[in-house]
Formats: structure tokens, C-alpha cells, sequence
């Protein structure tokens, strides 16, 4: 079986999963989202405006059960993100990988200058034979060379929005940030940001560079940010964006407590989907499914919403391969909560404990990592 990190390289992390069949696993709460001529809301990361929801494009190559999407289709999908409002289209080198960035290339031609494309370095990659090599790599030089070939593959002059996709750590994060720093004096580049970086870091990057985005998981599912990332970004002015925030399918009502996943679906080296788990887990389910009857929406939707109103920066970028999901997931910008909905809602997950990891200890381990300090000029 492959293992989460693997797949990180190669483009797993999408909306549509091959699973062993179970009774529930169709949607249990199948209703159209109400369709509304209310324009999509925007959100600012730092000074980067997007749009309130964006697109996570890393499924786009490779799904869960390692087929591969038409590739017209996909850009069908990123084209009617586009026409529904979304500005917000996140990918990364590691996807595919690069080919991922290719397909999101193809598929903003006509409107490039209209939306903000993000996309991340930092996994050890040939760039010329996209072979994945061990561990990571943010030498500034290769930093460079690796923006060049992103440029070329994305079809574009710049990047938006530049993230490290993991902290490096054998790289002081003020040789990252000066290597970026050089990119935006070019031009290639306009802001940048980190993911799943350990905090001291992120307070060195944005001394040294402000950062204008964080991208790390965060979703009903997974709270870890709520500890110190979200309070450290609202101190320093910094947007947060969410990947996975359906939980990776968990939230949508595709999963239930007979799931068993298919060979190759990296879901199942995280012990919270282990069937041990799953069925103590499936509360969450129950509530968010209970709420989606409640706001005559879906279950996908609550799960969205409930991320937006978390914070006035925050902006998820839900991926998905389906036409139906895309339109599902834009309409949860309009889902609203009362104070006291919020208040309900959020003390009822608070009673919630999940149990299982959201990673294995071996794909963990490169989250939360603490760049080393750079030598001062007598320790060189």
C-alpha cells in the first residue's frame, strides 16, 4: 500500500474516493443546494484578495483510487469554479507530480489575470524527470529553479501566491525567505507563505518576508490549528486557508462505519478511519448530517460554513473532480449561522473527541517542524 506522503507527491487528497461498497455510503442527505444570484464573497489573505471559497486542483490528476480524470472534464471544472466566482486555485509541484500545475495551466487560459493562483515548493524533486527523491529540499537555488519550471508548466509570469509546502530542516527560513524575496524582485512572484511550519518559524518568516498566507489542515475533522496557528496569523495579519477542510470525504456523508477503502487509498494508514474508529467517529457525522437538515443544506456545506465563520481570513479550498460537489461547495459561502447557531453548533463538536490520528508518526513527522537558525558570521 502507498503511504500518505507518497501520495502527497503524486496527487492524492480528492473528493471522490474508490471504497469498498457499504449500505450508507451514498450521500444520505441528497438535496440541491438553493441556487442564488448572490455573487461569491472575498476574502483578504494579508493583503491578497481571493475569493471567500477557492479549489484545491491536487485531485485532478489522481484519485483517490488512482485513476486518472478526463482531462477535459477538468478543466470544464475549473472553468465553471471561475464563472461561479471563484478567483482561488491552489496546486503544487508535488502534485502529479507537476502535472497537476499543468492541468490548472491549460484550464484558467482565457481568464488568467482574473484569478489567483497558488502553488508550493519544497518536496525533494528531479525537475527534470520528476522523480521523488528523499526528503525535502528548499535550497534557495533550487527554489529558483523550481519557480522557473512552475512558471512554465502554469503558463503564466508570476505566481500569486508561493507557499513551502513543508519546512526544510537543514534551511534557516531567512535563506527561504530571501530566496523568495529575490523571486518577487524579479516579478515572478507576488506573495508567499508556509505550510504546516512550526510556529517560531512562521514568526521568523514573516519578520524577515511578511507572509500573507498559511495553508495547513483544519476542518470539523481536525482542530490542531485552533491551539496556536489561528491565534498566532490574527496576531501578525496573516490569512489561513484550510486544506482537507471536508476531512478528506469524512464530513460529506460518503463514509460510514462499514467503510472499508480500497488498496492505494492512503485514508487507510490514518487510524482515525481504522474500524475501530470509525464508528465512534461517525457522531461527528450524525451532527453535521443533523445540521444540514436543520439549514436545508448539505452536509458538505456545514462543514464549509462552519470553517468560514471560524474567522473573517479564513478561506478553504475544498477539491473536487465533480461539477455537482463544485457547485455544492461555492453554495456553502451563502449558508449563515446566528451567534447562538455558531455557539451550538461549535459547543456540540467541542463534546466530540475524535479518536485516531490524523496522520501516521512517519507522514506526521514532517509537519510542526522548526526550521534551524541561521549561523550567525562567527558560528559559519
Amino acid at each position: 500500500m502507498q503511504n500518505r506522503r507518497e501520495f502527497l507527491l503524486i496527487g492524492a487528497g480528492v473528493t471522490a474516493a474508490s471504497m469498498l461498497s457499504s449500505p450508507g455510503h451514498a450521500n444520505p442527505v441528497s438535496r440541491t443546494p438553493a441556487k442564488t444570484s448572490t455573487p461569491l464573497p472575498v476574502r483578504m489573505l494579508g493583503q491578497l484578495q481571493v475569493s471567500a471559497i477557492g479549489l484545491g486542483v491536487q485531485n485532478m490528476s489522481r484519485k483517490y483510487d488512482t485513476s486518472v480524470p478526463n482531462r477535459k472534464e477538468m478543466h470544464q471544472v475549473i472553468r465553471t469554479a471561475y464563472e461561479q466566482g471563484v478567483t482561488f486555485f491552489d496546486a503544487a509541484e508535488a502534485y502529479g507530480p507537476f502535472e497537476v500545475e499543468r492541468i490548472l495551466g491549460e484550464g484558467v487560459k482565457g481568464f488568467r489575470d482574473q484569478v489567483v493562483i497558488a502553488t508550493k515548493f519544497g518536496w525533494n524533486i528531479d525537475q527534470q524527470t520528476g522523480a521523488r527523491l528523499p526528503g525535502l529540499n528548499s535550497q534557495p537555488e533550487h527554489i529558483k529553479l523550481v519557480v522557473d519550471a512552475m512558471l512554465r508548466r502554469l503558463q503564466t509570469d508570476r505566481i500569486d501566491l508561493l507557499y513551502q509546502h513543508r519546512v526544510d530542516p537543514h534551511v534557516p527560513i531567512e535563506d527561504v525567505a530571501g530566496a523568495v524575496a529575490d523571486l518577487m524582485q524579479a516579478g515572478k512572484v507576488l506573495h508567499w507563505g508556509l505550510s504546516e511550519m512550526g510556529p517560531n518559524t512562521l514568526k521568523r518568516a514573516h519578520a524577515t518576508l511578511p507572509v500573507s498566507a498559511v495553508q495547513s489542515e483544519y476542518s470539523m475533522l481536525w482542530r490542531g490549528p485552533e491551539q496556536t496557528t489561528l491565534h498566532l496569523c490574527e496576531a501578525l495579519g496573516i490569512g489561513f486557508v484550510p486544506w482537507s477542510p471536508l476531512g478528506v470525504q469524512f464530513l460529506t456523508g460518503w463514509i460510514d462505519s462499514q467503510t472499508r477503502f480500497a488498496a492505494g487509498d492512503f485514508r487507510a494508514t490514518e487510524s482515525r478511519f481504522s474500524p475501530e474508529n470509525l464508528a465512534h467517529n461517525m457522531q461527528l457525522v450524525e451532527l453535521v448530517q443533523q445540521w444540514a437538515q436543520r439549514k436545508a443544506a448539505t452536509p458538505s456545506q456545514i462543514a464549509l460554513a462552519w470553517l468560514l465563520h471560524q474567522k473573517a481570513w479564513i478561506a478553504p479550498i475544498p477539491g473536487t473532480t465533480s461539477q455537482s460537489h463544485l457547485l455544492q461547495n461555492i453554495g456553502a459561502a451563502h449558508v449563515q449561522f446566528s451567534k447562538a447557531e455558531l455557539t451550538e453548533l461549535t459547543a456540540a463538536l467541542n463534546g466530540i473527541v475524535i479518536k485516531g490520528q490524523r496522520l501516521p508518526d512517519f507522514v506526521q513527522a514532517f509537519s510542526d517542524v522548526e526550521a534551524p537558525l541561521k549561523p550567525t558570521p562567527t558560528q559559519s
